[in-house]
């Protein structure tokens, strides 16, 4: 992963004062045109910028700058950091650019309609908008819910997909002990249920004894399963039913 070079100006400015390196080397080091390089030189450009040593706050080695002075077609590479500073983390909702900010109610449609697992307070980390906001886009009340188009907020860039695959995974952590509570309540299809009778019907067919007699037993218990004859019974109910 290549690191950027802090104080790109201030660096140009000690590397021509301290070094033979030519102004392209110097310029693609430090991301500036060339000609400003040559400014500098002339003390054009940068007059009131002190240099800044990128070998003493660790951004350069010697090495790379005596192997970039006998190749002047080498090109120095900014050296890895020696230490890892930590990302700080953000607390309370993200900051949305000003340009961005007429966006947030497109994704906050596009979340609220593809994660519904997603709390308003994740939505809010998401896309740095308020619950308010999140409460008129899902019942569109939003003063401009006429116009509003669902939008990937990773797309319109109010965050990362690393961040919203988070979010998601937190939100679907509860999804399954939820799925085992709706499984008790949910009603079987006729299908489903002649299929759940005829397995019992099967392991319970020992219960009918052995011999001829038994495997009547077991036949005639098969046949009260069998799909017509449930229907055509539901059917005389009904018909019941009418006539009272």
């Amino acid at each position: 992963m290549s690191q950027t070079l802090l104080m790109p100006k201030a660096t140009a400015v000690w590397l021509v004062d301290n070094t033979a390196l030519s102004f392209e080397q110097i310029a693609a080091f430090c991301t500036l045109h060339p000609l400003e390089v040559q400014g500098i030189a002339d003390g054009d450009v940068a007059a009131g910028i002190m240099g800044v040593n990128p070998i003493q706050n660790g951004q350069l080695t010697r090495e790379e700058i005596e192997k970039a002075e006998a190749d002047p077609n080498y090109r120095m590479k900014v050296s890895d950091p020696k230490v890892r500073v930590a990302a700080p983390k953000r607390k309370g909702p993200r900051y949305t650019p000003i340009s961005r900010r007429n966006e947030r109610p497109n994704a906050i449609k596009w979340l609220v309609r593809n994660h519904p697992e997603l709390k308003d307070a994740q939505i809010m980390r998401l896309v740095g908008t308020t619950k308010s906001t999140i409460d008129s886009v899902r019942e569109n009340t939003h003063w401009n819910s006429a116009n509003l188009t669902a939008m990937d907020p990773v797309t319109l860039g109010l965050c990362s997909q690393i961040d919203l695959d988070l979010e998601v995974k937190r939100a679907s952590k509860d999804a399954p002990a939820q799925a085992e509570l709706n499984e008790g309540t949910t009603l079987m299809t006729a299908e489903e249920a002649l299929e759940r009778a005829a397995s019992r019907a099967h392991a319970d067919t020992g219960n009918y004894g052995g011999g001829e007699e038994g495997s009547q037993r077991a036949q005639n218990a098969a046949d009260e399963l069998d799909a017509d004859s449930v229907f055509a019974k539901l059917k005389s109910l009904k018909s019941n039913s009418d006539d009272e």
